[in-house]
């Protein structure tokens, strides 16, 4: 057994050997994982933000058959009647202005709320940096800025900010592991009102976030919201928050899924640029085989030594665009943005393992029918091909 792990600074001299065509080999495979695991990464953000889990407690209450926020009024007094219903645990009315409706990869979104609902509409775990709820409700115009957009525009607490048409001053950085709460930016509903001109001071509002007591009486709640609603001017549809983000941004799913095939191409490219680099390495070291056979080493120890060869590159290649990969997402700070909700692009090690594994596996592959014809090649027909 020790004999297997012996022969792994012979196999890495050999790599060496070549460098060229090594570099250019375990360069191919970094550039086709660097793709693979960006895109592993768009479908693992885009499966958090939109399938709903058992612990979900939240519900979106929108206007029916409207998604953009522009186009979506509700009467704000729907929210005491909302909140009477049997099981509702709080309310919380809000208004959206966004720079941009259409997908894109930089929008700015304002989410306005009452001056003491902040706390509520925040996610569990949320922490403010640089200031306080307190600090907010001092200011008319003051804003906590997700962490995700601070990040990507730079902004820092006490900046002035404006976007959409909505100066705002920046009352501190909220940090949190929701997505759609890292990439907004938080306003007083009044303010955001005025300033957006739509609906004016008071009257409308975009959506009403619901907290339910219980998570499994999520669907019979919004069932309820709506046929409450069913029959008066502005009818409405509820949605768990996850399905709400699913179905708006839908385009984004569907252009992932799409990308996925370019995924399963990037996969296909390591085989081949390890099966091609191992098959003319094996090509050039014909007297080097025989050579080894002379000194002892058995068939299949040489065999060994091919797979161990191209296992090698492929963990190199591999791990080398696995981290690129994480590191662009990473200091990106990259959201999917479209009709003011927000898929992130995940950070997280899922992909990059799960991308230096598949590099692994597919190295071991590509040198196993090599290894084979080597491990059964004599020692008199590896003289007569020098």
């Amino acid at each position: 057994m020790m004999q297997l792990f012996r022969v792994i600074p012979t196999v890495l001299r050999q790599i060496i050997r070549s460098p060229i065509r090594s570099s250019l080999t375990i360069g191919g495979i970094a550039v086709a994982m660097f793709l693979f695991v960006s895109v592993e990464a768009m479908r693992e953000g885009v499966h958090t933000a939109t399938q709903v889990q058992a612990g979900d407690t939240t519900l979106v209450v929108y206007r029916e058959n409207r998604f953009c926020p522009f186009s979506s009024r509700l009467p704000q007094f729907y929210g005491d009647r909302i909140e009477r219903l049997g099981g509702v645990k709080a309310v919380v009315p809000m208004q959206i202005h966004v720079s941009n409706c259409r997908a894109s990869l930089d929008v700015v979104t304002f989410r306005g709320v009452p001056r003491n609902d902040l706390g509520k509409a925040l996610a569990t775990g949320a922490h403010i940096t640089g200031g306080t709820i307190a600090d907010w409700q001092t200011r008319g115009d003051a804003a906590i800025i997700g962490e995700a957009l601070a990040a990507r525009r730079k902004i820092s607490v006490g900046d002035r900010f404006s976007a959409a048409g909505i100066t705002v001053f920046v009352a501190g950085i909220l940090e949190t592991d929701h997505p759609q709460d890292r990439n907004i930016a938080w306003v007083h509903l009044p303010f955001l009102q005025e300033a957006a001109r739509r609906g004016g001071t008071g009257g409308l509002v975009t959506q009403f976030n619901v907290a339910v007591e219980d998570p499994t009486q999520l669907e019979n709640i919004a069932a309820e919201i709506d046929e409450l609603f069913a029959h008066d001017e502005h009818p409405t549809a509820t949605r768990p928050e996850r399905a709400f983000v699913g179905i708006a941004a839908r385009d984004i799913v569907e252009l992932v899924d799409f990308a996925g095939l370019l995924a399963w191409g990037a996969l296909a490219a390591v085989f081949a640029l390890i099966a091609n680099a191992i098959i003319l390495a094996m090509r050039d070291r014909v007297r080097d085989h025989a050579v080894l056979q002379t000194l002892g080493y058995t068939g299949p120890l040489i065999g060994w030594m091919v797979l161990l060869e191209g296992a090698a590159m492929g963990l190199a290649g591999g791990a080398l665009g696995a981290f690129a990969a994480i590191a662009t997402v990473r200091l990106g700070n990259f959201s999917l943005t479209m009709e003011g909700l927000n898929v992130e692009v995940a950070g997280g090690w899922t992909a990059p393992l799960l991308g230096i594994a598949a590099a692994l596996t597919l190295g071991l592959l590509a040198g196993v029918v090599p290894a084979m014809r080597l491990a059964r090649r004599d020692i008199a027909s590896c003289f007569r091909a020098v």
